[in-house]
């Protein structure tokens, strides 16, 4: 299979009670391999991770993979802060048939690099499908430096990294020290285009929930060496990458979805709903994009 350009960190969808819609989660991830997404990660932050129980991810997993898993690659989230905790999940979405699982680092007990290292090895050498890295220190408290990165590259089934750090001088100093086979992902929509320069692969997008066919066109126009366009698409996109983050991401992407009739539901304490004054912002943002119907 061809490594995804465009993966979507996708929302987990409630129904009114709060509980998770399996049923609406098919049917997202199945508009959204409709719509410009290459690969699809479940359970990441966008997805609400931290206040899913591990019975809710595996059967998230298992329905996204099976409505789209003949189509598109599904990327487990299965990263935490507790290492055990990690390496079994990995290994329950491994036995359901995922392309991969994607691992946030470890967030709150900071641990040092070479405790990053070794949390991260010792989950590889237990699994055999693909892992990705996550790097968003702006999260986690902790940022998982390019030497480090270069290591965890020799493990065989560590592909790829998503890298969130928001420093171009950190993903010099990656691209520089990486092999070639191992694949950096953008982690912030409004980087993708500058990171692409610099040789990232693509990004793992929210705001393709939205512009999901546009953002795939503005990658396309990159790698065609059309840079003009790509720069003229990405400009035209900005206003939705950076007013996706008014608030704590997801809450303003599932106001926008919501407002677009997507019916995706509410969030999990501690996320409260958007309020009046984000509502109103992201109306108008959906408006001046002509998202609106």
């Amino acid at each position: 299979m061809t490594v995804p350009r465009l993966l979507t960190a996708m929302i987990t969808p409630y129904d009114d009670n709060l509980q998770v819609n399996y049923a609406r989660a098919a049917e997202l991830a199945e508009y959204l391999a409709d719509n410009g997404t290459e690969g699809i990660v479940v359970s990441g932050t966008t997805g609400e991770s931290p206040v899913l129980t591990d019975e809710e991810k595996l059967k998230l997993f298992a329905a996204v993979k099976n409505k789209v898993g003949k189509r598109i690659p599904v990327w487990a989230g299965t990263g935490s802060n507790d290492t055990n905790h990690c390496l079994e999940l990995s290994k329950e979405a491994e036995k359901l048939g995922v392309d991969g699982v994607m691992l946030v680092c470890p967030y709150y007990n900071k641990p040092g690099q070479e405790g990053l290292y070794q949390h991260f090895k010792k989950i590889a050498e237990a699994i055999s499908v693909p892992m990705m890295l996550y790097n968003v220190p702006g999260r986690t408290g902790i940022n998982l430096l390019p030497e480090t990165v270069a290591r965890l590259a020799q493990i065989e089934n560590i592909v790829a990294i998503k890298e969130a750090s928001g420093s171009m001088d950190q993903v010099s100093t990656l691209m520089t020290l990486l092999p070639e086979d191992m694949t950096v992902y953008s982690g912030d929509d409004s980087l993708t285009l500058p990171m692409m320069a610099l040789g990232a692969r693509g990004v793992v997008s929210i705001a393709s929930h939205l512009v999901g066919n546009e953002i795939l066109a503005m990658i396309d126009a990159f790698y065609n060496g059309e840079t003009k366009r790509a720069f003229d698409l990405h400009k035209q996109l900005f206003p939705i990458f950076k007013g996706l983050f008014i608030a704590t991401n997801p809450v303003p992407l599932k106001e926008a979805l919501n407002q677009l009739g997507q019916s995706v539901g509410g969030l999990r304490l501690p996320l409260i709903e958007a309020n009046e004054t984000e509502k109103i912002f992201i109306r108008e943002l959906l408006s001046n994009a002509k998202l609106l119907p």
